[in-house]
């Protein structure tokens, strides 16, 4: 599934969709603006790289980050549940993860990213372990996983 059949699904259906993204650096949010009309359904993204980001924009309680850590599934969860609130956007996509070199370790490896989408009553948290030590592929194939998910949801 490719962006441009999201695209065009995203304003044939009008549906709004919202972002808010860590180690993918506002990727998602790129690819999905690209094309042109994307104003039709592009509401917002944040990109929330540090915890206090997470904390101050997306009101992510700071225990959840102390008890789980930013690369957790209940962060993500809270993640896209905020913004869900914040945006008011049909679909809200969250993401959370190490997309390296660095900073992994044997619980939380290099490749752990976890992708959350809410449309509507409809929640999702995906754990992902891309397998890759490559940062840019480990973005690359998590805006891919999250392109292809939508692809079935919307």
């Amino acid at each position: 599934m490719n962006i441009y059949l999201i695209h065009k699904k995203l304003i044939k259906k009008k549906l709004t969709i919202s972002v808010a993204e860590s180690c993918t650096g506002g990727l998602l949010a790129h690819n999905l603006t690209k094309l042109a009309n994307s104003s039709k359904y592009f509401k917002m993204g944040f990109v929330t790289y540090s915890n206090q980001a997470k904390e101050k924009f997306l009101k992510i309680n700071k225990n959840i980050i102390k008890k789980y850590g930013a690369v957790s599934k209940e962060c993500c969860k809270a993640m896209v549940q905020n913004l869900s609130k914040i945006s008011n956007s049909k679909i809200n996509v969250s993401i959370t993860g190490i997309a390296g070199p660095g900073g992994g370790s044997k619980q939380k490896p290099v490749g752990l990213v976890y992708i959350g989408i809410k449309k509507g009553k409809f929640l999702l948290v995906k754990e992902n372990r891309f397998k890759s030590k490559n940062r840019n592929s480990i973005q690359k194939s998590t805006v891919s996983a999250v392109i292809k998910i939508m692809d079935n949801i919307i």
